[in-house]
C-alpha cells in the first residue's frame, strides 16, 4: 500500500515509525513531516491545513490510505474531502470531529446522554462570565471552546486567575475565533489519565492507557502545554476501571454520535479525571495524543496499519492487538520559553549518541535539517522515548538519553512518571 501520514509532530513521527515497519506499506509519505520523519518517509512540502493540496497529492500519487495525525485538518473536513475523492482515510468526519473542535458541543453531548463530566456553563458575554466566576469562586476551570493547540485551558486556583483568563479570551482575543465562546467548568480533583480506543462507527477496540503531564514545570507547576511527557501503562488504569470507563463514557459517546447522525471512526482519546466518585470526562480528542502516541507505538507489538484500515472499513470486530508487557516513557524536550515566546533555529547535537542508549527511540516534533545540522523550529521539539522492564527502568533510560543531547536552548521536566513510582 502507498500510505500518506499528514502532520509534522512527534505523534506523526511515531506513526510513521510504526507504519513504515508494516509489510503492507510499500511506500510511505509524510506531509509536511520533519527532520526525524525524513528517516522513515518521503517528505512532501504540503502543510497539514492545505486540504486541497493534500487531496490533489493523494490523487496524483495514487495513495491507497491516509492517516491524519493532527486535529485541525480533521475539524476542517480533510477526511471528508479525501473520502469524496475515493481515498480511504483513517480519521473522523468534520461532523464527528466536533467532539474536539468544540468543547461546548462535547459538554452538551455529555449532558444529553448522561455521560459523567464536570458541571459547566457556556459564555460568550464577558460580563456574564465574570459574574459566574464571582458567584462560583475558585478553583474553577476556564476553557476556550475551539482549537488552541493545548493552550486554551486555564485551571484557575484563584478568582483572579479565572478572571484574567476570561479577559484574555473575550476581551483580548488571545485565541481568535476559538475563544469567542468559553466553557467554564467546575473544578475536578483527582488523577488524570488518557484512555484511547479505535472506533469504526460502532465497534470499539480499547488501546493501552497512558498518563500525560500537561503543566510545563516540575511538580505540575506553570501553565498548561501540549504535553511535556507521558508513560504507559499507568498503574491508575486497572482492568476494573477500564471496564467502567468503557461502559460509562466511551461506549455512550460512540452511541451518542451515531444517534446524532455523525458516527465516529478513527481514534477516540478520552481525557479522564479519576475522582473519588468515579471517572469523569475532562475532554475528548479525535486523534492520538502527543506525546501519548509515542509511548503507545513503542509498546504496540501488532502491526497498526491493518487495525487503522479495519477502523476505516468498519470491521474492527475482527481485530485484536498485542501489547508489550514493558513500560514506555517519553520526555519532551522543548525550546526555552515554551509555552510562551521562544526562539527558533537553535542547533541540536548528540542525537545519535542519545539514541544508542538501550531501548531508546527519539521522535522529532519540530525540527528541520539544514546544512547537516538538526535545528529546532517549534515549541515542543523532541520526544525522547524509552522502553524498560518497568516504569523506573524506562524513566532511567529516557533521562540518560536526554543528558546526552547537546541543546543549550532546550529544557525538559525532570519528574515525568515520578507519581507512578510512589506508593499508591
Amino acid at each position: 500500500m502507498r500510505v500518506l501520514v499528514v502532520g509534522s509532530g512527534g505523534r506523526e513521527h511515531a506513526l510513521c515509525w510504526a507504519i513504515g515497519a508494516s509489510p503492507l506499506c510499500t511506500a510511505l509519505f509524510a506531509a509536511p513531516g520533519n527532520a526525524g520523519i525524513a528517516r522513515e518517509a518521503t517528505l512532501v512540502p504540503i502543510e497539514a491545513d492545505d486540504l486541497d493540496g493534500l487531496v490533489a497529492f493523494a490523487r496524483r500519487e495514487r495513495i491507497d490510505f491516509v492517516v491524519v495525525g493532527p486535529e485541525a485538518p480533521l475539524v476542517a473536513g480533510l477526511a471528508d474531502q479525501l473520502r469524496a475523492a475515493g481515498i480511504k482515510t483513517f480519521g473522523p468526519s468534520a461532523a464527528a470531529a466536533r467532539l474536539e473542535g468544540s468543547k461546548a458541543f462535547t459538554k452538551d453531548i455529555c449532558d444529553r446522554y448522561g455521560i459523567p463530566t464536570a458541571g459547566y456553563r457556556r459564555f460568550s458575554d464577558h460580563g456574564e462570565a465574570v459574574a459566574h466566576v464571582r458567584a462560583q469562586g475558585a478553583p474553577i476551570v476556564v476553557k476556550a471552546d475551539g482549537l488552541t493547540a493545548g493552550k486554551g485551558v486555564t485551571v484557575a486556583m484563584t478568582e483572579r486567575d479565572a478572571l484574567a483568563a476570561i479577559d484574555e479570551a473575550l476581551l483580548g482575543g488571545r485565541f481568535g475565533a476559538a475563544g469567542t465562546e468559553l466553557v467554564i467548568e467546575d473544578y475536578l480533583e483527582g488523577e488524570e489519565v488518557s484512555f484511547f480506543a479505535l472506533v469504526d462507527g460502532k465497534t470499539i477496540l480499547p488501546l493501552a492507557a497512558a498518563q500525560d503531564h500537561k503543566r510545563v514545570g516540575d511538580g505540575d507547576t506553570g501553565p498548561n502545554t501540549g504535553g511535556m511527557g507521558a508513560y504507559s501503562p499507568t498503574p491508575a488504569m486497572t482492568p476494573a476501571l477500564e471496564q467502567e470507563v468503557m461502559a460509562r463514557i466511551v461506549e455512550p459517546i460512540v452511541r451518542a454520535m451515531a444517534a446524532e447522525g455523525s458516527p465516529f471512526t478513527g481514534v477516540l482519546y478520552a481525557g479522564l479525571m479519576l475522582t473519588k466518585t468515579g471517572p469523569q470526562l475532562v475532554e475528548i480528542n479525535v486523534r492520538f495524543g502527543d506525546p501519548e502516541c509515542q509511548v503507545l507505538m513503542a509498546r504496540l507489538r501488532s502491526d497498526p496499519l491493518p487495525a487503522f484500515i479495519a477502523a476505516a472499513d468498519g470491521v474492527l470486530d475482527r481485530f485484536d492487538l498485542r501489547w508489550s508487557p514493558e513500560a514506555a516513557l517519553t520526555v519532551v524536550m522543548a525550546s526555552k520559553g515554551y509555552p510562551g515566546a521562544y526562539g527558533k533555529g537553535s542547533a541540536i547535537a548528540g542525537l545519535d549518541r542519545a539514541a544508542a542508549v538501550p531501548g531508546v527511540t527519539i521522535f522529532h516534533a519540530a525540527t528541520k535539517a539544514e546544512a547537516g545540522r538538526v535545528l529546532a523550529v517549534g515549541g515542543r521539539v523532541l520526544g525522547v522515548t524509552a522502553l524498560g522492564a518497568d516504569i523506573a527502568e524506562a524513566r532511567a533510560r529516557a533521562y540518560a538519553a536526554v543528558d546526552l543531547i547537546d541543546w543549550p536552548a532546550g529544557f525538559c521536566r525532570r519528574d515525568i512518571a515520578a507519581g507512578a513510582l510512589e506508593p499508591r
